[in-house]
C-alpha cells in the first residue's frame, strides 16, 4: 500500500438476483494466532476493510463544480431510501425491548443480568423483525434461500448487541454491525451513492441503541485497555466524525484518495474535544462529538485523566483529516489485527473464510506471534503488514493486502508527557513525532 493512499475506497462486488449462491449460517474460525494471520489475509478482511472505507469516504464534506460545500451534518441527512427507513424502523423495534426487560434491583459486580432477557427477546423476534422490515431485499431470493439468508444477517445482527453470556460490548460487536450493513450492501439493498445515508441514517440510531442498552444495563467494555484504549466500548463514531470535519472532496471522483490533512474552514479545532461546553454544542450534528459527550456523561474526572488517548489526539494541529488517517491505521491495528477482538468473528457466505489472492505475504506481528498455536496448523501464513508499534499516521511503512488501509499504526500525540504515562505495566502513551505502543490485549 502506498503510504499516500491510505483511504481509497472501492466497491465491493454485490450478488445479482440470478447468482447461484448458497447461504450460510456463520461460524467462528479464528481460534489461535494461525487463524488470525489467516483472517488478515482473508477476503472478509478485505470486504471489512473495503466497506469501512467506502463509508468513512462518503462522510467527508463536498465540493460543486461550483465551489459550493455540501457538509455532513447529522442534524441535516441526505434523503432516506425504503431500506433505511426500514433499517431504522428495526432498530425502533429493538429499542422498544428496553421497555419489555427492565433492570433487576438485585445486588451484583457487573453487568446487569436484566440484559440477557434483553437478549433473549431480541433472539426471538430477531428474524421477523428482518423479515418484515427487508421484504424486498428478501424477495430477491428464492424461498429456500430465504431462510438460510435471514439467519446468515441474524448472526451478524444480533452479534453486535453485545454479549448476553458476559454482559458486555465493545469493538467486536460494533463490526459485526458493520458487517450487518456489508451483506445487505452485497445483497443490493442499497444504491451507490447511499452510503452517508447509510452511516447518518442506520449507522448513528444504531450507536443511540448501544449506548441505551450500555446505561440500562451496565454492559462492561469488552476487552477494554482501560484508560489506555481509545474508547471504552466503540471506534467507528471516531472514524466517521473525523471525516465530517475534514475538508472538502469531489464526491465523484473515486479515483483520489480522500485527504490525509487539514480541516473543513468552519471545524471545531480538535482541542475542543476537552471543553465540555464546546462538545455539548456540537453532539448533535458530529459522530466524533457525539461520542465524546457520551464519555462526558459516563465519567467523572477531568479528560485528559479518563481518556488519555483522545486527549493526545486533541493535541493535532495537523486537522481533523490527519486524525480521521490515524483513526483509520488504529482501527485495523487495534481492532481488525487484535485476537480478542476478532476471535468471535464469525464467517459465512458473504464474509468468507478464504484466502485473499491478492494479498501480500508479510511477517507475522509480536502480537500474533504469542496467540495459541494449533501444532497441526502452518505457521508460514501471509499476512498484511503489522508493526509490534502503532505507528504514527506519517510513518512510511510495507506494503500491505490492502491497498487501501493496513493494519500497523495509531494517532500521535501532540501533547506533552504526563505524571504516570509510561508506568510499568501500561502502554506508553504517544508522544509527538514518536511511535505508541500497541496496548496489551
Amino acid at each position: 500500500m502506498a503510504n499516500d493512499e491510505p483511504q481509497r475506497a472501492t466497491s465491493l462486488n454485490r450478488l445479482r438476483p440470478d447468482d447461484e449462491h448458497a447461504f450460510a449460517t456463520p461460524s467462528k474460525k479464528i481460534n489461535d494466532g494461525d487463524d488470525l494471520n489467516f483472517f488478515l489475509s482473508s477476503t472478509a478482511y478485505r470486504d471489512l476493510t473495503l466497506w469501512l472505507l467506502r463509508l468513512n469516504r462518503s462522510m467527508f464534506p463536498t465540493k460543486d463544480s461550483d465551489g459550493k460545500v455540501h457538509i455532513s451534518d447529522l442534524t441535516q441527512p441526505p434523503p432516506f431510501s425504503k431500506t433505511v427507513e426500514h433499517l431504522r424502523a428495526l432498530l425502533d423495534a429493538f429499542v422498544a425491548l428496553l421497555e419489555r426487560a427492565t433492570p433487576s434491583t438485585g445486588p451484583r459486580r457487573f453487568g446487569n443480568v436484566a440484559f440477557r432477557e434483553w437478549y433473549r427477546l431480541a433472539e426471538e423476534e430477531a428474524g421477523s423483525l428482518l423479515r418484515a422490515h427487508l421484504a424486498e431485499t428478501l424477495r430477491l431470493r428464492s424461498s429456500n434461500d430465504q431462510a438460510a439468508l435471514i439467519d446468515e444477517l441474524k448472526s451478524y445482527l444480533l452479534g453486535s448487541f453485545g454479549s448476553a453470556q458476559r454482559l458486555d460490548y465493545g469493538t467486536g460487536h460494533e463490526l459485526s454491525f458493520l458487517a450487518f450493513l456489508g451483506c445487505l450492501w452485497k445483497l443490493g439493498a442499497f444504491a451507490d451513492g447511499e452510503e452517508r445515508a447509510i452511516v447518518m441514517g442506520v449507522i448513528q440510531p444504531y450507536l443511540e441503541l448501544i449506548r441505551k442498552l450500555i446505561l440500562t444495563y451496565t454492559l462492561e467494555p469488552a476487552g477494554s485497555h482501560g484508560v489506555w484504549g481509545l474508547d471504552d466500548h466503540c471506534f467507528v463514531p471516531y472514524i466517521f466524525g473525523s471525516a465530517q470535519l475534514g475538508p472538502p472532496i469531489d464526491p465523484d471522483d473515486y479515483t483520489k484518495p480522500v485527504p490525509t490533512e487539514g480541516s473543513l474552514p468552519s471545524a471545531p479545532p480538535a482541542s475542543s474535544v476537552a471543553k465540555k461546553d464546546i462538545v455539548a454544542d456540537y453532539k448533535d450534528s458530529n459522530m466524533y462529538f457525539s461520542a465524546i459527550q457520551f464519555i462526558y456523561d459516563v465519567k467523572k474526572g477531568p479528560f485528559w485523566e479518563h481518556s488519555p488517548i483522545l486527549y493526545d489526539i486533541s493535541g493535532i494541529k495537523d486537522g481533523w483529516a490527519k486524525i480521521n488517517k490515524g483513526m483509520l491505521k488504529m482501527y485495523a491495528a487495534e481492532v481488525l489485527g487484535k485476537f480478542p477482538v476478532v476471535q468471535h468473528f464469525p464467517f459465512g457466505s458473504l464474509f468468507r473464510w478464504e484466502q485473499d489472492p491478492a494479498a501480500v505475504r508479510q511477517a507475522g506481528t509480536v502480537h500474533v506471534q504469542q496467540q495459541p498455536i494449533a501444532a497441526a496448523k502452518s505457521k508460514d501464513v501471509p499476512i498484511p503488514g503489522s508493526g509490534v508499534h502503532t505507528a504514527a499516521p506519517w510513518a512510511k511503512s510495507a506494503g500491505s493486502a490492502m491497498p487501501q488501509m493496513q493494519a500497523s499504526t495509531g494517532v500521535p500525540s501532540a501533547r506533552g508527557p504526563r505524571v504516570g504515562a509510561g508506568a510499568a505495566g501500561r502502554p506508553q502513551v504517544p508522544q509527538a513525532g514518536g511511535m505508541a505502543p500497541t496496548a496489551a490485549p
